[in-house]
């Protein structure tokens, strides 16, 4: 099979990328823009293959999609390419709907056009498989998790418009006939994480002994999918999924933020210990974010039942490798930290106060 990635630098798509090479025989092209958060290092290991490729382009560019999809002639356009960070939602919202809403309405375009001239084969082995977040379901209170069939409530900018690009997948799928899938996935972490991102941000600060914000009483709760089992899931969803299925992705991992800052903290003391006190001493509350969604849960049981995938990382665990994970590859964010973001603190729709940074 032939898979076409968008925002395959990013953390997710690279993560898909790495195992397609790695552990099928799948060709890959990947387009990804390489905005602020695109890195081709992530990259790195699977860049020689000759079953990889690269094209750097927009997604908003109908006739670049339409020309590269043409070349390359895929079985799946795995569509992973948005602007994800809620914080930078609340500054500056005009990149979230160009890039998630107008970018996927040139996807779908694209697609559609490229579809439409497979032969009967081909069209019925295509499918457009849109990514997308459980943010789009806003937010829960103290008990249950959200279903496929839940309803819609964005809160965010950002979550405002995945749940908009979602509508449109749908759309062109009902109306036009489109084969897509779209699934919609749990707080993601792992390796190559961008550092505006909780966690890896809380490692990092750890690291150079600044303070650890957090929001409000850092009680939000979010569900953690390691990076790796959302690959998984993805990949096998591409393979199996009927046209037109909606999945939920999650981790069975619910932890409220201070609790995952506090592991953090837990386990860079028995990986790297402070010369002076615990790194939990530099735990910091700060003003939480505007709309800030409570709790997020995700139950997946329809993607276990349906097609037997089951996460392969504990909390735990999974959390203790991502740290380690950032403890042996400090050349990878530190020219991050150098050259495009420092940690300074976002979405406050006002300057940062001095020492104030999260993620």
């Amino acid at each position: 099979m032939k898979y076409l990635v968008t925002g395959g630098a990013g953390f997710i798509g690279s993560a898909v990328i790495r195992k397609l090479i790695a552990e099928t025989d799948h060709e890959v092209c990947n387009v990804d823009l390489l905005t602020y958060a695109g890195n081709l290092s992530t990259l790195a290991q699977v860049e020689d293959s000759p079953r990889y490729r690269f094209e750097k382009a927009d997604i908003r560019d109908k006739a670049a999609m339409a020309g590269i999809i043409a070349d390359f002639r895929p079985d799946v356009i795995m569509h992973l390419a948005a602007e994800t960070h809620v914080d930078r939602s609340i500054d500056g919202p005009a990149d979230f709907i160009s890039t998630n809403l107008v970018g996927t309405y040139a996807m779908l375009e694209a697609a559609l056009d490229y579809w439409r001239g497979l032969d009967a084969d081909g069209r019925a082995a295509f499918r457009f498989q849109h990514i997308s977040t459980d943010e789009v379901y806003g937010s829960l209170g103290a008990d249950g998790a959200f279903t496929e069939d839940s309803v819609y409530a964005p809160n965010s900018p950002y979550a405002a418009s995945k749940a908009g690009s979602d509508h449109l997948v749908r759309a062109w799928h009902k109306t036009y006939g489109l084969p897509v899938i779209t699934t919609n996935c749990s707080n993601n972490y792992g390796p190559y994480q961008f550092p505006e991102k909780l966690i890896p941000l809380m490692i990092i600060n750890a690291l150079h002994g600044e303070k650890l914000p957090v929001y409000g009483d850092g009680a939000q709760v979010r569900d953690w999918l390691h990076v790796a089992d959302h690959a998984d899931a993805l990949v096998l969803i591409s393979e199996r999924a009927a046209p037109g299925a909606v999945y939920n992705v999650g981790g069975d991992n619910e932890r409220t933020n201070l609790e995952t800052v506090q592991s953090i903290c837990s386990v860079l003391d028995e990986l790297r210990p402070r010369a002076e006190g615990a790194y939990a001493d530099l735990v910091s509350f700060v003003d939480d974010r505007p709309g800030h969604d409570r709790r997020y849960a995700i139950d997946a049981s329809r993607l276990k039942r349906d097609l037997g995938w089951q996460p392969g990382h504990t909390g735990d665990e999974g959390l203790r490798q991502t740290v380690a994970w950032y403890l042996e590859n400090e050349d990878w964010w530190q020219e991050i930290r150098s050259t495009k973001y420092s940690g300074d603190r976002l979405g406050r729709g006002a300057p940062a106060k001095h020492g104030e940074t999260h993620g």
